[in-house]
């Protein structure tokens, strides 16, 4: 028994070592390793509700490193300057003052210089075209002219009334508006209206604007009264 233990020693010590070949060893392919934030671009470039569509609101989101995500929306409206300012005369001509009330900023400011004091606030301009209402004849509409509509704040409009279609005496007009985006909303926050005047003096205008520049070189105070 200790002779064939001994014998099994010295074979296995003198057994030459397997050459690599005959090992028959298959070279396995390198593995490859995916950190998180690869798999989360690769994942947010492949699925399909991560892309941009021109038909959808555009959000943004703001995202700190307390993990405190704020909400941004797009700019809310595409109903153009123009487009609002002919809302605001149709609403007029229909008497809809209802429909006229939100295209009106709260803080609006609105002149029409045949008044010696401009109209300031929603409620104040609303009350005004209620007396307009009430006092005009359904059959006076306002026509536009010809009306801006290449800038996005501010509206240009030439004007004049017509009673049944038929142009109205002394009514030829023009206004400016000035138009902002508030809370989700192009409203008008300024207008000015300048109105054919009744009485055309004229050169005689001119006359009267020499006569009132050289009362004011005399009396430079009296410009502060106006």
């Amino acid at each position: 028994m200790t002779v064939t233990l001994a014998m099994n020693s010295a074979i296995f010590h003198l057994s030459p070592s397997p050459s690599p070949s005959s090992l028959n060893l298959t070279k396995s392919p390198p593995t490859r390793t995916t950190s998180l934030s690869n798999l989360h671009n690769f994942v947010a470039q492949t699925t399909p509700s991560s892309r941009w569509s021109p038909h959808k609101k555009s959000h943004f989101k703001l995202s700190s490193s307390q993990n405190q995500t704020a909400t941004v929306a797009s700019p809310a409206t595409d109903v153009t300057a123009a487009e609002v300012v002919r809302k605001f005369y149709a609403g007029i001509n229909g008497r809809d003052l209802p429909s006229v009330e939100d295209l009106i900023s709260q803080n609006c400011v609105y002149e029409d210089l045949i008044f010696a004091r401009p109209f300031v606030g929603r409620k104040d301009i609303l009350e005004f075209f209620e007396n307009f209402v009430d006092v005009v004849d359904k059959d006076l509409q306002f026509v536009i002219d010809k009306i801006s509509t290449q800038d996005s704040s501010a509206v240009g409009v030439t004007w004049h009334l017509e009673w049944k279609g038929k142009p109205f005496p002394f009514s030829k007009g023009c206004s400016f508006y000035q138009l902002e985006v508030v809370n989700g909303k192009r409203q008008i926050i300024y207008g000015r209206d300048s109105v054919e005047p009744a009485i055309k003096p004229g050169k005689a205008a001119l006359v009267i604007i020499r006569g009132v520049t050289w009362l004011l070189q005399q009396f430079p105070q009296l410009a502060d009264s106006f």
